[in-house]
């Protein structure tokens, strides 16, 4: 009787087990279109902003256009909002304002300091000899700590090209993976952000000009034929993720990478999603540490090992 209840008993226990320290780290990135004084007055719009970026533990935002300073402490303050008096659960680390012109974009990270912290960051100098000035907004590299995950750090390298150089722009990250690796040592990468990695942007032809999408160690989490426009009218794979490191790949949660379809799961007219964005947001988890993996595998029943038979006849 003892060894028929065994497993049922130790995966009650489980059950009863608090599990805040084996939560999944969701990481998401969302192109928040233009988003500068007009979008910050729309309450609406902010409120589903502040719903989408809850979801996540790390959240880029992209196409922050704010010379006030004005838009991501407004954020911080409707996300911290219904935590307990004195704490703070969200904080962020934004870029420098990015652009070769008048018109400008920061980067911005928001981030759960339960779960994660910032050891590191630095914007990227497009500085190469004979190839200055690639990126319309350089990276802002941030090297982020995770202890509550399988991985426990890796570095984030955020990207928004202009759409006519995106493909010159995507083959360059491999340039600041190079610069990162020397700088740091890291081993742990995720790219991300709005590449414009579709459509007549990138043409299949000229994928084999791009060194992340070549060499077989850079995985494309967000593959091609995924849609990350909210216009019914388009289908193109604009938003993507891609890792590399043996630790990070093998942590990533099966099946979680995809859009947030916010539109629908918030029951908004496509007018209505349009006044927030006309990307969807893109994301992926990581598992927790490896105490709660290993747990859950204590529990499973073990298949008995034998010889295998002989294939011969």
């Amino acid at each position: 009787m003892a060894g028929r209840l065994g497993v049922p008993l130790k995966l009650l226990l489980l059950l009863l087990l608090p599990l805040d320290g084996f939560q999944a780290l969701r990481i998401c990135s969302f192109n928040v279109r233009s988003f500068g004084e007009a979008k910050k007055s729309n309450s609406r719009a902010m409120e589903v902003i502040v719903k989408i970026i809850s979801r996540c533990d790390i959240m880029l935002l992209m196409e922050i256009k704010d010379s006030q300073n004005i838009i991501c402490p407004t954020l911080m303050k409707m996300l911290n909002g219904k935590s307990q008096k004195g704490t703070i659960e969200y904080n962020y680390i934004i870029s420098y304002r990015l652009g070769r012109n008048a018109y400008k974009e920061q980067y911005a990270f928001f981030y759960r300091e339960s779960m994660v912290s910032v050891k590191k960051s630095y914007h990227y100098h497009d500085t190469q000899e004979g190839d200055e000035d690639v990126f319309s907004r350089e990276p802002f590299v941030v090297w982020f700590y995770s202890p509550k995950t399988a991985v426990r750090d890796f570095v984030i390298i955020p990207l928004h090209t202009t759409p006519e150089t995106s493909v010159r722009e995507i083959d360059e990250l491999f340039d600041v993976y190079m610069d990162v690796k020397r700088r740091w040592k890291p081993e742990n990468f995720i790219f991300m952000g709005d590449f414009n990695a579709g459509c007549s942007y990138v043409p299949k032809k000229s994928w084999k000009e791009i060194r992340l999408r070549i060499h077989p160690n850079f995985i494309w989490l967000i593959g091609d034929n995924v849609d990350t426009t909210v216009k019914e009218s388009t289908k193109c794979a604009y938003d993507r993720i891609v890792v590399h490191g043996q630790k990070i790949n093998n942590s990533i949660v099966p099946d979680s990478a995809k859009t947030f379809n916010f539109n629908k799961v918030y029951q908004l007219t496509e007018e209505e999603a349009l006044d927030i964005s006309d990307h969807f947001p893109v994301e992926f988890e990581l598992q927790p540490g490896g105490s709660f993996t290993n747990l859950v595998r204590s529990f499973a029943p073990q298949k008995k090992r034998g010889r295998k038979k002989s294939q011969r006849g």
